[in-house]
């Protein structure tokens, strides 16, 4: 298949594309316009602007489906999370409609059910107008919503090991608190390659997990035990510290430290792996098995 990807040079695009790729797919991996070159098979886009169908017609000409892997953690001038989220995928979705490309993988975010974080409510504005089209019968699209996602150049996932190796650390309360359900990179790209494959008519929405939940301060202690670490003091940072370390954040557009973090972490983020497991044909990879399969 001909494959558009968007976000095709972030953690989770990358992996993606490269696992298409051994697929035997062709992706056609979308990069930023801004980008000083172009390498065969590239595509420019431009998520920030790109708001109407007509902007995605002409890419989607000899594609057989999409998979958008786009997403922000916080808005900021360059990549306003309203248009990054909510409204360039809703017009890359009416494109693929009125194109005639009905495949779309969508990969959103567990968590986002009743939160007000503008994060949440615009992935939740996103999932509701492809579930919309799909009912519509235009589309026939598969919705992925992973856990906390592990691997190898990730942002979160290099905070998390920096953390790990630290003797004494000092955490928001929130951050050891919330329960996640850690899923590999690797397995969260075999589900799409699933989806595209031998799975290519189940639709819906996936919950896309490990098959153990835990809190993050836990797996923070996990992570420093598959380094051959013994275990560390963990001080738990008052809360209205937390807060103004929060909102302190909240200055610094490049910290994934935010108001809006916090708010998210304060509700679990868990869910059932039956639907995911089945598509991977086992279980998961266990949270305590990530760094010597996913830290590559």
């Amino acid at each position: 298949m001909h494959i558009l990807l968007t976000g095709s040079t972030g953690f989770i695009g990358h992996t993606l594309q490269e696992a298409l790729q051994r697929a035997g797919h062709t992706v056609h991996g979308g990069v930023s316009p801004r980008s000083s070159t172009l390498r065969p098979g590239q595509v420019p886009m431009d998520f920030a602007h790109d708001t109407t169908a007509a902007a995605w017609l002409p890419r989607l000409a000899g594609i057989d489906a999409v998979v958008n892997a786009v997403g922000v953690l916080r808005d900021t001038r360059a990549r306003p999370i309203d248009a990054v989220h909510r409204d360039t995928p809703i017009a890359l979705f009416d494109a693929c409609a009125q194109a005639g490309v009905q495949r779309v993988v969508h990969i959103s975010a567990l968590g986002i059910e009743g939160s007000s974080t503008r994060y949440a409510q615009t992935k939740r504005a996103a999932e509701a107008h492809l579930q919309a089209l799909a009912a519509q019968g235009t589309l026939s699209p598969a919705i992925l919503r992973p856990s906390v996602v592990y691997g190898k150049g990730g942002d979160s996932s290099a905070l998390f090991m920096n953390l790990a190796r630290l003797p004494v650390a000092l955490f928001p309360g929130p951050v050891l608190d919330a329960r996640v359900q850690p899923v590999s990179v690797h397995d969260l790209a075999a589900t799409v390659v699933a989806l595209l494959g031998t799975a290519l008519q189940q639709t819906g929405t996936i919950d896309c997990t490990g098959p153990e939940a835990l809190t993050m301060g836990a797996f923070i202690a996990s992570l420093r035990q598959q380094l051959g670490h013994r275990p560390a003091t963990v001080l738990r940072l008052p809360q209205p510290l937390t807060t103004l370390s929060a909102r302190l954040g909240d200055a610094v557009p490049q910290s994934p430290w935010c108001s809006e973090t916090l708010a998210m972490l304060g509700s679990d983020n868990v869910g059932n792996p039956a639907a995911f497991e089945q598509l991977l044909g086992r279980k998961g990879v266990h949270y305590s098995q990530l760094v010597a399969t996913a830290w590559r």
